[in-house]
């Protein structure tokens, strides 16, 4: 496809006006204020008008749940742990894994509706939900969730050889695009013995690490008593998870020792603004962390705690919420929270080649109608994308290439009968519980 006469955020995210930009092979081929000789045009294919057009790097969404779509509007008004034990789990405990890959199908199918090619997801099912991301056409970091209460070796645990397995069958599927992580839910949910393990397993494995962390304020001080005053991420760093390549969830506690600690080890901090605020967990210190030099990316969470997966909502969140809670309008600027949701995004997963809108890079890209009046005037697109902007302004998302959403169109998925299927299992699941 060759983008033509479109307005662009480049590589460092600032305005470029009436570029052409062609995809070939996956990669962006081509970036230029002119258009390319008429023989090389052809080699793009299609040519699209971006007259009122904006051509972004597409979202990365660095943490969640997909297959938690089925308890959207389920569990709500309440706190974590009450949440978890009373509601979630008791639910999911029911949850097949058919239920799981129709979940994730219709997660992919609103994901790639709102400029998302990517996602890292933590949950169980992992057959079925990398079959879902396939067939999308999106990208995940794909972890197998299990809790490690019990102090044991992790080879005892069943998800040691599960893990192993999917590793052997999925990491590198679909040209790249499916990678499989390895989990440790949380310090509550889990042992140093078995902790320990799965880091040298990792380590070993060259792989990379998904985890939660300091959610809840109860569940931050909670691990410092059970731990001689140790945060859960100088818990973690004591016991060497944090040697591998980790991306923590929520950081929603941090204290500035742990901050150190991240810049130190590497650690991505996956805030979730909309699923903090909503389970009243509290906000993360994103602006303490950014001017410490933390690596901050943006997740959706799960949905029963969101409840959608329009990161443009956790993009505006993130940008506008610590200039209410510091009273200081200078933090986290726009372009802070969108590098946070699409270059460093890619980089928590992995991704090296992935995130920017420059020549060589892979085609992750999204574009976004900026006719609308929530757009007028375009003194700042940058500015009003994350402060006026909608999930809704997308309108074609394109992954390694192929676009995966189009005007309504999504070419690997039927969402009705996704929506369908999820209606009905939902349904059933509740009378179950």
């Amino acid at each position: 496809m060759l983008f033509a006469d479109i307005d662009i955020l480049d590589e460092n995210l600032d305005l470029r006006p009436h570029c052409w930009v062609g995809v070939k092979n996956g990669r962006i081929a081509y970036l230029d204020g002119q258009a390319p000789a008429d023989a090389e045009a052809e080699a793009y294919g299609e040519v699209y008008d971006g007259r009122g057009k904006l051509l972004v790097p597409a979202f990365y969404n660095a943490h969640a749940h997909a297959p938690m779509t089925l308890l959207r509007g389920y569990a709500e008004n309440l706190p974590l742990q009450a949440w978890l034990n009373d509601m979630v789990w008791p639910f999911e405990a029911k949850m097949t894994p058919e239920d799981n890959y129709w979940a994730t199908l219709l997660a992919c199918a609103e994901m790639a509706r709102y400029g998302v090619v990517s996602f890292s997801d933590m949950y169980y099912a992992t057959d079925e939900r990398v079959c879902a991301v396939v067939e999308s056409g999106l990208k995940a970091n794909i972890c197998e969730s299990e809790l490690y209460f019990e102090p044991k070796p992790f080879a005892d645990y069943a998800s040691c050889a599960a893990v192993e397995e999917y590793v052997g069958k999925y990491h590198g599927a679909a040209d790249g695009r499916i990678l499989i992580d390895y989990n440790i839910h949380a310090e509550y949910t889990s042992n140093p013995q078995t902790c320990k393990d799965i880091a040298a397993v990792v380590k070993e494995k060259g792989l990379r690490m998904h985890l939660h962390a300091s959610e809840t304020r109860s569940e931050h001080e909670e691990c410092k008593q059970r731990h001689d005053g140790l945060t859960p991420i100088q818990y973690f760093a004591s016991i060497g998870v944090l040697d591998v390549p980790t991306t923590a969830a929520h950081c929603t506690w941090c204290e500035p020792a742990d901050f150190d600690i991240m810049v130190e080890k590497g650690v991505f901090a996956a805030a979730n603004p909309a699923s903090n605020m909503k389970l009243g967990s509290g906000y993360a210190p994103i602006p303490a962390m950014l001017e410490r030099g933390v690596s901050v990316c943006l997740g959706t969470d799960g949905m029963a705690s969101n409840n959608n997966h329009d990161m443009m909502q956790d993009l505006y969140l993130l940008a506008l919420l610590y200039k209410g809670s510091t009273g200081d309008p200078s933090v986290v600027t726009p372009k802070q929270a969108l590098s946070a949701a699409t270059r460093v995004g890619a980089l928590s997963q992995g991704r090296e080649d992935c995130g920017l809108v420059r020549e060589g890079m892979k085609a992750d890209l999204a574009v976004l109608d900026v006719t609308g009046p929530s757009w007028a005037p375009r003194t700042n697109p940058l500015v009003n994308m994350v402060y006026a902007g909608h999930g809704s302004d997308v309108v074609l998302t394109m992954s390694d290439g192929a676009v995966v959403y189009r005007d309504g169109a999504y070419p690997g998925i039927d969402v009705e009968r996704a929506k369908a299927e999820v209606e009905a299992r939902t349904k059933r699941i509740i009378s179950e519980v």
